[in-house]
């Protein structure tokens, strides 16, 4: 049966944003081998072939262009600032919000900002007879760099994981004060299996990032690491990456050359770290990024030697120059709060302050060369081979209103973060399959088909979502006869079960012989194990979208994968 209830999600349609607050389909990490039964590649195809002659199928012949449409700036495509939770609300006469780093405004136990502003809202401290309050925020440093760089978010407060977000902040226009360097201290680092630990030390004598992107490329490690527009980690070890590339100059063109090759035949960057800890756990790689933070505070990782690596994670504070005197003066009473021996034992307790002997290793580079180095990345992560997409649309009967409104939405301003060189295609499906948009370069005129056959869907009718995931993945065949070295992706976007047509075990062989990463999205519907087992099968990832920052959510998922 669909699901006919549904969150109100009006604030999705405001935009897109990176984040990492992603939680998979089905919200635990699961550890089965759901490629147990794939079909080798020629096999998969024959099948595929035979089952898809099956279908009734029925392909646009004139898709609608949406000639009217003008792309979409980041600033106006951001989702209201409401879809990152405020963790602790301050009633004082003078209160200041703190965009704060996940790590430590979360659940325990990424919860030592919290935990250090209840307490000190309990102080009832004051400025001139004015009680003093904090409120907090749960932002990745990423996006709280995105959101108030655009202007959307104004917070008295930001207190990143590292100081490299700042002076991004720094260069893209924003006045900024920093208050302090450190309120608790961490690193940022390689995790390599023990297992294999003592032979790479016996080959390549130390644990660096050099060495280890050595030993990736001479298949002595299988070694990911996380998202570099988010992931603050994943910033770190790519300036890192960068660095060891070309000593003198990280973002000199042999940097980048070196980077390109080195995508080639890396494991795919990871959407979050839950990605890595599950990829680590199937033994598919063994070594990962992580902050040290965190590897404490993961017992499963207990098997993996730690090497703290790039700059420090400090956590320093920034104030605003549209900030109050008087609110700058609260910020500081704060930063010392957290600075009290009772507040850095808690810190101590919660995993951070390891390390401290650590010196930064530092790439040399500003804000403006952070900035540089993400576009680096994102020119280079797909290994120079071009990426052919799918979309697949559920327009059934149950998506009508609110869901199909987000869907379309929330897919065409996403896709506007799709690059040209990439191939993108669009299917839709109820009771049966239609192929909106045949695949084709992803260039102006690709894209306002796009865009118009996206906001041209209606919806009635059944749920046939794995009649249309052959569709999709016989698109994805036929076009890589035309480009043999390209990347095959398939982005599933539904509401419900299937309930017409094949059913997820008639097609599980063949998307694991093909071994085509399939990305579901699944709006507003909780009970979603099909749609997990479908993106495990190739280590793809699934996002449960029934809160108002599935925008923000696509966008991040298409700023990793396309």
């Amino acid at each position: 049966m669909k699901r006919k209830r549904y969150h109100s999600v009006l604030a999705v349609f405001l935009g897109i944003m990176m984040t990492v607050s992603m939680t998979g389909c089905g919200g635990a990490t699961t550890t089965n081998d759901n490629r147990k039964d794939a079909l080798n590649y020629e096999d998969a195809i024959t099948e595929l072939k035979t089952l898809t002659k099956k279908l009734s199928v029925t392909e646009v012949s004139n898709p609608v262009m949406d000639i009217y449409s003008d792309n979409t700036s980041e600033a106006d495509a951001l989702a209201d600032i409401s879809t990152f939770p405020v963790t602790v609300e301050g009633k004082g006469d003078i209160n200041i919000e703190i965009a704060a780093a996940t790590e430590m405004s979360s659940e325990a136990p990424d919860d030592w900002m919290n935990l250090v502003a209840e307490r000190f809202n309990k102080e009832n401290l004051s400025i001139n007879g004015q009680t003093v309050s904090v409120s907090v925020r749960r932002i990745t440093s990423g996006e709280g760099l995105t959101y108030i760089s655009a202007g959307k978010y104004r917070p008295q407060v930001f207190a990143p994981s590292n100081y490299a977000w700042g002076e991004m902040l720094r260069a893209s226009g924003t006045g900024i004060e920093k208050i302090t360097d450190r309120i608790a201290g961490n690193t940022a680092g390689l995790l390599i299996k023990k297992d294999v630990y003592d032979t790479f030390i016996e080959k390549y004598k130390e644990a660096t990032v050099q060495t280890v992107l050595e030993a990736t490329l001479a298949g002595d490690l299988t070694f990911a690491y996380t998202n570099p527009y988010t992931s603050s980690t994943g910033l770190n070890i790519l300036t890192a990456m960068l660095k060891s590339f070309d000593e003198q100059n990280p973002l000199s063109e042999t940097a980048s050359s070196k980077l390109l090759e080195y995508q080639k035949t890396s494991p795919p960057v990871a959407y979050v770290t839950s990605v890595l800890r599950n990829q680590a756990a199937k033994g598919i790689i063994n070594a990962m990024v992580m902050e040290e933070q965190a590897y404490i505070n993961t017992p499963e990782l207990k098997d993996y030697q730690y090497i703290p690596a790039g700059i420090r994670h400090d956590h320093p504070v920034y104030t605003f120059d549209y900030v109050s005197d008087t609110e700058k003066q609260a910020a500081q009473m704060f930063v010392e709060y957290c600075q009290n021996e009772e507040s850095q034992k808690l810190a101590d307790e919660k995993g951070f302050n390891h390390h401290d002997e650590y010196q930064s290793q530092d790439p040399g580079l500003d804000g403006a060369g952070y900035l540089a180095a993400q576009k680096v990345w994102k020119q280079n992560k797909s290994g120079g081979n071009p990426i052919i997409a799918v979309f697949v649309a559920d327009i059934s009967g149950s998506m009508d209103g609110e869901p199909l409104n987000s869907l379309k939405s929330s897919l065409v301003n996403a896709s506007s973060f799709i690059s040209s060189d990439h191939y993108v295609g669009l299917v839709s499906y109820s009771s049966r399959v239609t192929i909106n948009l045949p695949l084709a370069q992803f260039d102006e005129k690709q894209r306002a088909c796009f865009s118009g056959e996206v906001k041209n869907l209606s919806a009635n009718g059944g749920t046939a979502t794995y009649d249309a995931v052959l569709t999709g993945l016989n698109m994805l065949y036929e076009k890589s006869q035309e480009i043999p070295n390209a990347k095959l992706m398939l982005f599933v976007l539904t509401d419900g079960e299937q309930n017409e047509g094949y059913s997820l075990d008639r097609v599980t062989p063949i998307v694991g012989g093909m071994s085509v990463p399939v990305y579901t999205i699944a709006y507003n519907y909780s009970d979603n194990g099909d749609l997990e087992k479908l993106s495990n099968i190739n280590e793809a990832t699934c996002i449960r979208a029934d809160s108002d920052d599935i925008s923000n959510q696509l966008r991040n998922l298409f700023n990793v994968q396309i």
